[in-house]
């Protein structure tokens, strides 16, 4: 029995070590675009070269962070290996989900600073059409990384690829189909995490706020 646990334990790390690597890096790629967004949409800057260039960088590295949500599929091999109910409650599926809603919450993020940059600039009404460009855009991107397997960089490193490859590939009828319904997760979880997420920053203000007018009263 206790050679049992000890061997279970023992594969439960090894399986955490082995995702740690690939989770840590995911998010990270995750990030950057919640970094260009704040840099691009949330300062007074804009029509340079070099905020253009930041802005195709934007859209390139955006399918990273809800490409976590793909991720899952590790999951399935992990429950395999561990084969514990315990462990597979207690452990590898909160990490998951720490992880994956953490690459979607920066997904939200980085589109509610695009949103407030064209809010900013008096077009509001560009919002909402932007952001379903934005989904379909990001259900292709994660299309070509998860099965064509391209990253952001390949847009510099193989241009050529990405076009002609990525172009031919998505024509197929599965391809679209998979797009279609990524376009629609994407979609309905971003409309859910997006109010979520406002109504959590709102009244973060609003706190701040009632505490400042108790200050000074």
């Amino acid at each position: 029995m206790k050679a049992e646990v000890i061997e279970l334990i023992t594969t439960v790390l090894q399986v955490l070590q082995v995702n740690m690597r690939w989770m840590t890096w995911n998010l990270f790629l995750a990030f950057i675009p919640v970094a260009l967004s704040v840099w691009l949409f949330r300062n007074k800057r804009g029509g340079s070269w070099v905020w253009w260039l930041g802005f195709l960088s934007f859209y390139a590295f955006l399918p990273n962070a809800p490409y976590l949500l793909t991720d899952v599929i590790h999951l399935i091999d992990d429950i395999r290996r561990v084969q514990s109910v315990w462990m597979i409650t207690l452990v590898l599926i909160p990490v998951y989900i720490v992880v994956i809603f953490g690459g979607f919450e920066a997904y939200v993020i980085s589109l509610i600073n695009l949103g407030y940059y064209l809010h900013r600039n008096g077009k509001s009404k560009w919002i909402f059409p932007v952001e379903l460009i934005t989904h379909a855009l990001s259900a292709v991107g994660i299309y070509w990384g998860r099965f064509l397997r391209f990253n952001s960089w390949d847009f510099i490193t193989q241009p050529d690829a990405v076009i002609t490859k990525g172009i031919e590939e998505i024509l197929g009828k599965q391809p679209l189909v998979i797009i279609a319904i990524t376009f629609v997760i994407l979609w309905g979880l971003y409309w859910f995490m997006k109010r979520i997420t406002l109504a959590f920053v709102n009244k973060g203000v609003t706190s701040q706020h009632d505490h400042h007018i108790h200050n000074i009263s």
